[in-house]
């Protein structure tokens, strides 16, 4: 969608594609109160919110695990560093985290290596679980934001 449809379609026609880059009603509500965007670049710096921990754990649901088959092209191509071999090496790692936390781990993946990712997970592992879903959070954030990104064009 380009630049100027966003900033002049009816919220009801936006709230969709917004949903879809975060499944969470008031970052979507957050980016429609700012219109209209003079350009892509202000619509970026105004998207990023701090999620509360309860919108961090609906938002986790629409998002798969690291090294599954993710059910979307946007997930899948986000993903796309990570190879069968990092697969095998992230289900074990995944449900060390999800033990630990209680939670699938999040991360923006988009232009990292399997092994990067799997560094990453590992090194999170030492974080307490209030950190840990405030990272969590921001990782959230980042994907919304590249997902965004792709969604809207100048």
């Amino acid at each position: 969608m380009r630049l100027a449809e966003f900033n002049s379609a009816d919220p009801d026609r936006i709230r969709p594609l917004l949903t879809e880059c975060l499944d969470v009603p008031r970052w979507a509500d957050h980016v429609l109160t700012g219109r209209p965007y003079a350009d892509l670049d202000t619509l970026l710096a105004h998207a990023p919110i701090t999620l509360e921990p309860a919108e961090i754990h609906t938002a986790m649901a629409a998002h798969p695990r690291i090294g599954e088959k993710p059910a979307t092209g946007t997930s899948r191509s986000e993903q796309s560093g990570v190879d069968d071999e990092d697969a095998k090496k992230f289900r074990a790692a995944n449900v060390e985290y999800e033990e630990r936390f209680g939670h699938v781990f999040l991360v923006c993946a988009s232009g990292r290596s399997g092994a990067e990712l799997l560094e990453n997970l590992r090194g999170r592992l030492g974080n307490d679980p209030d950190t840990e879903l405030r990272i969590a959070g921001e990782e959230l954030v980042k994907i919304a934001l590249l997902r965004l990104e792709k969604a809207v064009t100048a």
